[in-house]
């Protein structure tokens, strides 16, 4: 099976309403479809990696799906020590690079695999049935476990909303249930309201402390291809070992050329990368013309450094 784009929800302030609309929680984790052509499994992100030997305990189709042959839509997550999706757990698992790795992260770092959508069934493009019919599809074929679940829909968006807030996660989806599904591609059918901000930013430099990296000197390029500083990240989710092992993965990045096109504030201890690391970013607020507030590390990304730019940045989320 050729691995396809899937389809992406387009932001909205304002939350739809009505008996056709469906409202999902947004997990913070890392899409992946599942591709099940009656003889292997194969997993994908959306940005068409292959996933398959990083998450094993997905490809264990038979445990959970009784189709001959199927493409699952969803969500890969893993918890924090706070019980919320974190991003920065889920990356520890898509990240891995050494593969003989998978079974050690396995039990220090358990997923779950939220399926909220099917394409193909037994043979069949599905993708031109209504959103609850393929639910309904689902329902039949998925049997959950302890890694797998299916998404639950909620009727009253705000009110899903709310809770959202209330606990600090990333925010909803709201999905007409009549809509068909749309290979690489988005529409109004298809929303989502976040609760916090985020962005996924390019790394142009590093301060450093004790011959160890301590903060992140982000960008953003503009239209001409130019870097624009936006702010340092010194505080988010990773651990002194990680912080000791993006000292030894940046040193090959290291440059005299300062790459940004305006100077950042502090520049002592520095060193100047070549743009091609990039990371999730999430801030409190971003003013144009000022630095993030608040900025916080989530977890570095294998989004090209060019697509990181002051361009909404939708199709990156």
């Amino acid at each position: 099976m050729k691995p396809i784009i899937p389809m992406e929800p387009i932001s909205c302030d304002i939350l739809p309403r009505g008996d056709e609309w469906a409202a999902q929680v947004k997990w913070d984790g890392v899409r992946v479809l599942t591709y099940y052509d009656s003889r292997e499994v194969q997993l994908f992100n959306r940005r068409l990696n292959e996933r398959t030997f990083h998450f094993p305990e997905v490809t264990d189709l038979s445990s959970y799906c009784n189709a001959h042959s199927v493409i699952l839509d969803g969500e890969v997550i893993a918890l924090g020590s706070d019980g919320k999706p974190s991003f920065y757990e889920v990356m520890r698992r898509d990240g891995l690079r050494r593969l003989e790795k998978v079974p050690q992260i396995q039990k220090a770092v358990p997923i779950t695999y939220m399926i909220f959508d099917v394409l193909y069934l037994n043979g069949q493009w599905i993708t031109s049935y209504p959103l609850k019919e393929r639910q309904q599809i689902l329902n039949s074929i998925i049997t959950p476990n302890n890694h797998v679940q299916l998404v639950e829909n909620f009727n009253n968006a705000e009110a899903l909303y709310q809770v959202i807030q209330t606990q600090g996660m990333e925010g909803v989806l709201i999905k007409d249930l009549t809509s068909s599904y749309l290979i690489n591609g988005k529409d109004q059918r298809w929303r989502k309201k976040k609760f916090y901000r985020d962005i996924i930013a390019v790394v142009g430099g590093v301060t450093i402390r004790n011959n160890i990296v301590n903060s992140l000197l982000l960008g953003l390029f503009d239209k001409h291809e130019h870097l624009w500083y936006i702010g340092h990240a010194g505080t988010g989710r990773l651990t002194q070992a990680d912080w000791r092992n993006l000292t030894e993965r940046v040193k090959p990045l290291v440059t005299e050329h300062k790459p940004f096109a305006n100077l950042p504030p502090r520049t002592v201890d520095t060193w100047w990368l070549k743009p091609e690391l990039t990371v999730k970013i999430v801030y409190a607020e971003w003013k144009e013309g000022h630095s993030l507030r608040q900025p916080s590390i989530q977890g570095f990304v294998d989004i090209p450094a060019e697509q990181c730019t002051l361009e909404p940045q939708e199709k990156r989320e």
